[in-house]
């Protein structure tokens, strides 16, 4: 008999009505796969509320899905309006797990609901690194025959602690311990990543069987190819994408348009402001010659923005995928890059590589791209896509990591 796959969707709906991150959209991506094969898996959802946890079938979680694709939530109920430690998106979230609920417990009775669901067993995702908690996971393990699988984006918060919000570190390093005791399999998104996870759980024993399964890049329709209406014509450009945060290196490009002056291109930054970033900041409030910000972009915006511009710019210091520069080349567009091994891997030829501390070399690139005309090219470069991912994780193929471009 065919085991159910009894998804996690506590991150996902925890942010409901809120612009989606990249881990969000991999929770999403696996929504849609589970729902798309329903029909030969039979798929339900978990979700951790404030009071307890809730279960959806597969009519439940389309009833998510379509939340998501029409940003329609419903108005949160008594339940949550009355915990004053809920955000908004939680509310908006936990309502809409409780509407389409098919059964629910107090915390302390996860493990009776799920033996009382499924007596034969489950195959448990968990790709968001919401409820990696031990007594969330211990109590997933003791309801009977199970597998975890456990999706592990990126081990920045231990490899670079100077750049993470107070407290964030020692809470990834508990996830991450979790994850280890209690994972049958651990899911990586590269070859770089998985060496990092190796390198941090060794001490614990683990003894998960490690994978390696790219994620999907979704194809950017034609439909998007005028630049978004907020923003006007613009000269030649340059664009980078991502939060405003220390490890995006935001201070070499700000360098770089500094040592271009006025005649210079400009650099579009699509991204909100983080954290830990004050000197960034203020040379933005300041005003930077040439250099104009904007957030909250929805991503057909975004790659008509990457369409007309001369080039993604992506001096990050370190990444856990780096999806930006995919789908930048996915689109024809020149990509130059921080020389990190995570670009490499699935960018091949594509990119130009640079040291993320060199000035010089970021500024002559950029010159030279600078003076070229961009053209509406076919390109040849082939992304990671969903199906190739799916197909790892679920029948066991291997992983290829060279691409034909």
């Amino acid at each position: 008999m065919t085991r159910v796959r009894l998804l996690d969707l506590s991150r996902l709906l925890s942010r409901a009505g809120t612009m989606p991150t990249g881990i969000d959209r991999v929770e999403a991506a696996y929504l849609r796969y589970f729902l798309n094969t329903s029909t030969e898996v039979p798929c339900y959802g978990l979700v951790r509320t404030a009071i307890g946890f809730v279960l959806m079938d597969a009519e439940g979680m389309m009833q998510v899905q379509l939340a998501l694709e029409t940003a329609h939530w419903p108005f949160p109920d008594p339940l949550s309006l009355l915990n004053p430690r809920l955000t908004p998106a939680m509310r908006r979230g936990q309502t809409c797990a409780r509407r389409a609920r098919i059964d629910r417990c107090p915390r302390g009775r996860l493990t009776g609901m799920l033996q009382r669901r499924f007596p034969d067993g489950f195959d448990y995702y968990n790709v968001g690194h919401a409820n990696l908690t031990e007594p969330t996971q211990a109590a997933i393990r003791a309801a009977g025959p199970c597998r975890v699988n456990i999706m592990i984006h990126d081990t920045i918060p231990l490899d670079h602690p100077e750049w993470q919000r107070p407290g964030s570190v020692d809470v990834f390093r508990r996830k991450l311990t979790v994850a280890a005791r209690h994972a049958d399999r651990i899911i990586t998104t590269a070859r770089a990543t998985r060496r990092d996870v190796i390198r941090h759980i060794a001490r614990l024993k683990g003894k998960a069987e490690m994978v390696v399964a790219p994620l999907g890049v979704r194809p950017v329709t034609e439909e998007s190819s005028a630049l978004p209406p907020e923003l006007p014509p613009i000269r030649p450009y340059f664009v980078t994408v991502g939060t405003i945060e220390p490890r995006k290196n935001h201070q070499l490009l700000f360098d770089v348009w500094d040592a271009l002056g006025e005649d210079g291109p400009e650099l579009v930054i699509c991204g909100s402001r983080g954290w830990n970033n004050d000197a960034v900041f203020r040379r933005l409030d300041a005003g930077l010659s040439n250099v104009r910000e904007v957030s909250g972009l929805r991503d057909d915006a975004i790659a008509a923005l990457l369409r007309g511009s001369q080039g993604l710019l992506f001096p990050s210091y370190s990444e856990g995928f780096g999806l930006p520069p995919i789908e930048a080349a996915m689109l024809g567009v020149p990509v130059v890059a921080s020389d990190l091994p995570i670009y490499e891997e699935f960018l091949g030829d594509w990119a130009v590589y640079l040291p993320p501390n060199d000035i010089y070399s970021w500024k002559k690139e950029v010159e030279r791209l600078a003076s070229t005309q961009p053209t509406d090219k076919e390109t040849a470069f082939q992304p990671p896509t969903w199906g190739e991912h799916f197909k790892i994780v679920f029948t066991g193929s291997a992983y290829h990591a060279d691409r034909t471009r």
